[in-house]
């Protein structure tokens, strides 16, 4: 049996490692974009306090997977899946290829989420979604400290992933303003008297937070972007604007494929998808009820899981583990239970 896993992130490079286990007879390929190696995702907002990051961040290169059997095509990016073929079309360096499967799994994570009124502005901001996103910030900011000046950050979405980025860069020692629409941060997953803390922590700190801020666009007038909201120009122009306001699911290719989705790729409870050859997991698999498990727990979870149905020992369906992720934030801890 051949299986190809489009994605290296958590959920594909467990999948993969696991199938060796699982299914050494089987052939294991992967098909990824990244270049740098399987790396932690959730260090990336962590990625300026500490100056080893570029190291540390990286869990495993490539060259250590294909030590263990599991074929590599990196730089790659997936174009097409022809379900009747039973194969996938890709381009490296230019040039397209195609590869086979007998069973292909989707772990294609996700990328940021850009509201509509911003994307025709995608020159004036930087996002947060990958090492080389992280690599290019560090890259600013060090250009900035060269001329002998403290950066400028402003950060928008006071989320789980905006007050991780924002208490890093703080730390880091830079000067960082945080906006935010709602009346309190990361009000999905915190309790009332959290998220005051969580004001408070962050505002000693040195972040200015501007709370009740809804972001209307930004502008580059003078050089240096600048953010727009309903009363007018922010009067700060900053060094970088980091637009980090969620995730959106890449089910693009799956889309075109003919596949069902919604805010993700539906899934069944053994993770496949309508067509029982492909399966989905991690950031892009959609359950019943629209539930999506975004986080590190339930997707290594759902890996090992589907490594053993697609070696024929799972039995019954995969269930999501109790989990309790926490925020990255230096100098707080919630007193409550989060709501995830």
């Amino acid at each position: 049996m051949n299986i190809l896993i489009i994605g290296s992130g958590i959920g594909g490079v467990t999948l993969a490692e696991e199938l060796r286990k699982s299914a050494p007879e089987a052939g294991v390929t992967v098909l990824t974009h990244e270049t740098h190696g399987y790396y932690s995702r959730p260090l990336l907002s962590h990625g300026f306090s500490r100056s080893d990051i570029e190291e540390k961040i990286v869990l495993r290169g490539f060259d250590a997977l294909r030590d263990l059997g599991i074929e590599i095509i990196a730089g790659a990016d997936a174009l097409a899946i022809d379900r009747a073929r039973r194969r996938v079309t890709y381009r490296v360096a230019g040039a397209e290829s195609a590869r086979s499967f007998d069973r292909l799994v989707l772990a294609l994570g996700s990328d940021a989420l850009v509201p509509g009124p911003f994307r025709s502005q995608r020159s004036l901001f930087q996002v947060l979604n990958s090492l080389d996103d992280l690599l290019a910030l560090r890259r600013l900011r060090a250009a900035v400290a060269a001329h002998g000046r403290t950066p400028t950050w402003a950060i928008i979405g006071g989320g789980l992933i905006g007050c991780e980025l924002s208490s890093d860069l703080a730390k880091a020692g830079d000067r960082v303003t945080l906006f935010h629409a709602l009346p309190r941060l990361m009000e999905r997953q915190l309790e009332d008297e959290d998220s005051v803390q969580l004001a408070g922590v962050l505002a000693s700190s040195g972040i200015e937070l501007r709370l009740d801020s809804a972001v209307q666009g930004f502008d580059g007038i003078g050089g240096r972007p600048r953010v727009l909201l309903a009363s007018g120009p922010d009067p700060t122009d900053y060094d970088a604007i980091v637009v980090a306001c969620g995730f959106s699911p890449r089910v693009e290719l799956a889309r075109t494929a003919g596949l069902a989705v919604d805010r993700g790729i539906r899934v069944n409870g053994d993770l496949s998808t309508e067509d029982p050859a492909i399966f989905a997991l991690g950031d892009v698999a959609e359950f019943d009820g629209g539930r999506i498990y975004a986080y590190v727990l339930p997707i290594r979870g759902q890996a090992l899981w589907l490594a053993k149905h697609l070696a024929g020992r799972a039995e019954g369906l995969w269930e999501p583990p109790r989990f309790n992720p926490k925020a990255k934030v230096h100098g707080f801890t919630a007193a409550r239970p989060y709501r995830w």
